[in-house]
Parts: C-alpha cells; structure tokens; sequence
C-alpha cells in the first residue's frame, strides 16, 4: 500500500438488468487506457466474467497485510520510513517466529465478521515472501525459525470454510538488484539492472501462487505508482493469469482507471467518486466490479503506537456507503508478529458481524440503486430497494429521485413497522416519523410491484 498520512412500471428492475448487462458488455471494450505501452487486447472468458458477478455480491472482504515487518510494529513501510539498510533489514527474517498463528482463528473471524473473501500479502514492497517458493531463499519456510507456509494453511482452511482467498503481490521491491529501486528509467526500465530478470522472478512467483495455492480467485497488484513510466511487461504477467486460471481476476493499485486485462477496479482509501487521499484523481470510475480498501485504525502492518481505531459506526457507513456506490468494503487488519489478530480489531470485527447478521440481505448481492444521496445510499435486490439513512436531514422526510418502479410498500428493514412514503413522477418521498433513527444505519424497505 501507499504509505499514509495520519406511474405503474413493472419494467424498472427490467431496465435496471439490462443496463447492467450493457456496462458489462461495455468493460470488454472500453477500458481506459492510461499506460505507455501497449497492451493486446482482452476478451474475458466466460469463467472470469461469472466470477466478477460471484465477485460483486459478497460485498465485504477482510484485507491482511503481515509480514516480518510486524516485528518492529511500526507499519509494513518501516524500512523505508526509518531508512533501514535493506542487509540489516533482512535480519528480521531470521527472528520472524508466529508461533501463535492459527489458520482456521483467522477464517473464523472473517466469516463470523461476515466477511466472504481474505486478501493477504504474499509478497510486500520489502519483497519478502510469506510463501515457499523456488525463486528466492528470502521466504518464510526457508529464512525463518518458523519454516512452515501460514499461506498454504490459509488457503486450505478458507476453502473449507467457503472463504475465497484473493492475493496481494506488490510489483515494487526495495531490495532485489534487478529490481534497483531509486534507479531513473530509460527506455521502459530501471538503468543499469536486468530488468528483464525482475519480470521473470515475478512470472515465476505468480505460478507458483496460483498452481500451489487452492481456491485463489484473484491477484491484487500494487506499487506500479512507483514507476509509473516503466514497462511492467503488464500482457505477460496478466497473460499468464489469465492462462493459468481463466476465471482469476486481477486488480491493480495504480490509482488510474483500469487496463486491458484487468478484471476490477481499486480505490485505496476512498469510495469509488470520492477523493479525499488525492490517490483517485486520475481514476474515472468504470463498469468493472469496484472494491475500497480501507484500514480498522490508521495503519495496514501492525503498528503498536496507532489507537486511531475507527468505530463499529464508522466501518458499517463505509460498508453500506460502498454498497451503495456498488463497490466492495476490503477492511485491512495488520495482525501481531506473533500470528495473532489484535483484539481492538477482533472486538471490533465480532461487532460489526453482528451488525450483518441482521442487516446483511440489504448488503450481500445488492446492486446500486441511484446514485449516492447526502443522507446515504440506496441498494436493490430484486423487487426490493433498501434504503440507507447513514445521517439526519434537519427534514421530516427524503427524497429518492428517479425510482419509477412502482412502490406497493414500505417499513422499517426486519420489523413490521410501515413507513408513509408519496411517489411522483420524479421519484418517492419517504416520511421519517415512525422511524427510529437507529445508528449507525436506518434500513427503509421498499417493496415494488
């Protein structure tokens, strides 16, 4: 990751569908191109485009980010921020013991959050590998006390669970020669270093992960910001996904809209149409799937100093705010050097996962209904709207512009309670008297005929 400063209509849900059809039929075409280089063109295959829909209802996903920068609890970008020798730096490694990790803990956790996917760092920009591979010893079976792969657990224990396991793999390396970070580049590549060699490590390491891997469903590229104007060789390694498993998606962190054969489109730390870090400026939101990442406090890799927790409120806004945009909620947890998840996170988590056991049938396999309102959002699911009321109005009532289905019913989400609502030809007006105000989300369901 970057590193951070602190009238009757039966035919509505009709036409809903087939727009949706349409901005799929569009993404095989009309990906945004803003790369150096060319790219072949791709056509997804009929697998890849199933998994994006499966992809688009789970909605929320758990995001690890642990390696042996979890040692020194400062972040995963401790040896850059405090200039750290990468030879001293590597010294980690022979320390690094997480005897108290625990695979299924972790699942467990996901799923009880409500969580349908985990997306862990493989490999960070420190370039140390959190998995057995042939291509470097600088790995965690071959370079730690610990020799064992936490990754191959992880894998096996989420596909037994249900869990779809999506992985993390940085293209940036502080350390490989052949990566020769802070070199300027010429012609496409870093000066003076076998940029070749680098794209071949990487094919290498990609193979591995997704041939001794069960159940990845998904690369999640990042630090192609780093060298933005570097030939990242982008139609080999997708190329080589793509061969692999067909139905794999890939997603890059460049914080620009999506390439040829990317599958779905990132926001670090903003909605999708939001751009408060300044990483979206340059990212026009596409008819890919969506996802946001985000962190629990104000850091990815365990940091023992950050108590910037943010509160169960503030991550369900974030989870119903990205559903409503049609977007996955990636919420980041840096567990301990020693395997364990910090218990502000795990309390948290548990919390929150009581919130989706309620609430979830308005959030899992929803689509966006309109577009984000300045009291929330509204998300649909066959002839049902939800509609989110994540802050008051000062008004007795809302409007929801351009709902042309025809609303038959309305009252508050898992109660028998009605709701008064009146609606035009622009749209409906829900009246808020009878409701609660409940935080951190007041849930309206309103039935269409």
């Amino acid at each position: 990751m970057r590193m951070m400063t602190t009238r009757r209509n039966t035919g509505g849900f009709a036409r809903l569908c087939i727009a949706g059809l349409l901005c799929c039929f569009l993404s095989l075409f009309s990906v945004a191109q803003d790369y150096a280089f060319s790219l072949p063109d791709y056509r997804p295959a009929p697998a890849n485009l199933a998994q994006r829909e499966k992809f688009r209802d789970m909605k929320f996903g758990l995001f690890i980010h642990w390696g042996i920068y979890s040692s020194l609890g400062d972040g995963e970008w401790v040896m850059f921020n405090r200039k750290i020798p990468y030879a001293n730096y590597r010294r980690l490694a022979g320390f690094f013991n997480p005897q108290r990790f625990d695979a299924k803990e972790w699942v467990r956790l996901a799923k009880d959050a409500g969580m349908k996917y985990i997306t862990i760092t493989a490999r960070h920009h420190d370039g140390f590998s959190m998995f057995k591979t042939a291509a470097s010893p600088y790995n965690i079976v071959d370079a730690t006390p610990y020799a064992k792969d936490p990754l191959k657990e992880l894998a096996e224990e989420a596909q037994r669970e249900g869990i779809e396991l999506h992985l993390y793999y940085s293209l940036l390396d502080w350390g490989r020669a052949d990566y020769g970070f802070g070199r300027p580049i010429a012609n496409g590549a870093p000066a003076g270093t076998d940029w070749l060699s680098y794209i071949g490590f990487m094919k290498t390491q990609l193979t591995e992960l997704l041939s001794n891997y069960p159940g990845v469903k998904a690369v999640w590229f990042d630090g192609h910001w780093e060298r933005p104007d570097v030939d990242w060789h982008y139609g080999e390694l997708y190329a080589l996904i793509h061969k692999l498993h067909p139905e794999v998606m890939i997603g890059n962190n460049h914080h620009r809209s999506p390439l040829s054969g990317e599958d779905f489109q990132l926001f670090e730390k903003d909605l999708p149409g939001e751009n408060k870090t300044g990483y979206s400026k340059d990212a026009a939101i596409t008819s890919l799937p969506l996802e946001t990442c985000e962190t629990m406090n104000n850091s990815w890799g365990f940091n023992i100093n950050d108590r910037n927790y943010k509160s169960v409120k503030e991550i369900v806004q974030l989870l119903v705010g990205a559903a409503g945009r049609n977007a996955n909620f990636l919420l980041n947890v840096g567990p301990m050097p020693d395997g364990r998840i910090q218990p502000e996170f795990a309390d948290t988590l548990a919390l929150v996962g009581r919130w989706m056991q309620r609430n979830g049938e308005s959030i899992y396999g929803t689509r966006a209904a309109v577009p984000p309102q300045d009291w929330g959002v509204v998300t649909a699911k066959d002839k049902r709207l939800f509609v989110h009321l994540l802050k008051g109005t000062g008004q007795p009532f809302i409007f929801i512009p351009g709902i042309r289905q025809k609303i038959v019913s309305a009252f508050l989400f898992g109660q028998d309670r009605p709701v008064r609502y009146r609606q035009q030809a622009e749209g409906v007006f829900v009246y808020l008297d009878g409701t609660d105000g409940n935080e951190p989300d007041t849930i309206v369901q309103l039935n269409c005929k």
